[in-house]
């Protein structure tokens, strides 16, 4: 089966702030082998033999006055290797009118969605936005809007406390096609902690414009867990179906504890009891629809 990984990064240490200087708690735990350079040529190795056949770019937060140079990097990374075919880049939705940036980040052919992180925990190590209500601005309902007539996407990222906030801005921007990142990063696995994510999936599902990517899995728990991806995958698929999910390897993220066959090869067995038009869709199509492949 041909694999579109939608969820991806490259690097260079020395564009990436978070990867400088002192080591700081991050949500996906102690990250020292992360801190150097992660090229394009080592991700096509991570990959090789494994099926993939084209792979979408996150953004990598680099700081925010660099999104554009970031986007133009990996336009010109794509222009001498062929990877990645798609780009997903950072534009500050919060600005009054978020337009000027977009129309300087779509010189760059690839690009084919934004994401900014809207993700906000009380516990600090886990928060990314400033606010927890970003959401429910109105610029950035608007901004995310505009994303439409761009032909854009919105990588959403959020929690499960977030999700009826993410799920008003989904329906308030009903052109723009949200991916809500790692299957809306369930962080708390007791019983509390999965019935929010529960709830939060159901109000999500209900907007048809939310599609959910089935990444991070280990981000919360830094290793693979089989029995985690499957009841996530049953979970997810049960309120989305295959038609609105999408699979990615967060890599190198996942990198800190596994290695990509390991980790596909997991998310391949949550698979294997479906019909396979359903793992096409999850492992290709539903991708190749969203981001334009």
């Amino acid at each position: 089966m041909k694999i579109v990984d939608s969820h991806f990064h490259v690097w260079r240490q020395a564009d990436l702030p978070w990867l400088m200087g002192p080591m700081q708690p991050r949500i996906f735990g102690p990250y020292e082998p992360l801190r150097r350079d992660y090229p394009m040529a080592e991700y096509l190795a991570d990959i090789a033999g494994q099926g993939v056949v084209k792979a979408v770019y996150v953004q990598a937060n680099w700081p925010p006055e660099q999104a554009e140079a970031e986007a133009r990097w990996i336009e010109d990374l794509g222009r001498q290797t062929g990877w990645p075919h798609a780009t997903v880049a950072y534009a500050d939705m919060t600005v009054p009118d978020a337009r000027p940036a977009l129309d300087r980040l779509a010189r760059n052919p690839r690009l084919r969605g934004i994401r900014q992180q809207f993700h906000w925990h009380q516990n600090p190590a886990y928060r990314f936005a400033a606010d927890p209500d970003l959401c429910d601005d109105p610029t950035v309902r608007q901004n995310c809007a505009r994303l439409a007539d761009y032909g854009l996407s919105f990588d959403l990222q959020v929690f499960a406390g977030q999700m009826a906030s993410a799920a008003r801005l989904a329906r308030a921007a009903p052109r723009t096609t949200f991916v809500l990142q790692h299957a809306g990063m369930l962080e708390d696995l007791g019983a509390a902690g999965r019935a929010a994510w529960d709830a939060g999936m159901d109000v999500l599902a209900d907007c048809p414009n939310v599609v959910v990517k089935l990444s991070g899995f280990g981000t919360f728990v830094h290793r693979v867990d089989p029995d985690l991806i499957g009841w996530l995958w049953r979970e997810t698929l049960a309120r989305f179906g295959p038609d609105r999910c999408l699979w990615g390897s967060n890599f190198p993220i996942e990198k800190l504890w596994t290695d990509y066959p390991t980790l596909l090869a997991a998310h391949g067995a949550a698979a294997d009891a479906l019909p396979a038009p359903a793992r096409q869709a999850i492992f290709h199509d539903t991708a190749s629809r969203v981001y334009r492949l």
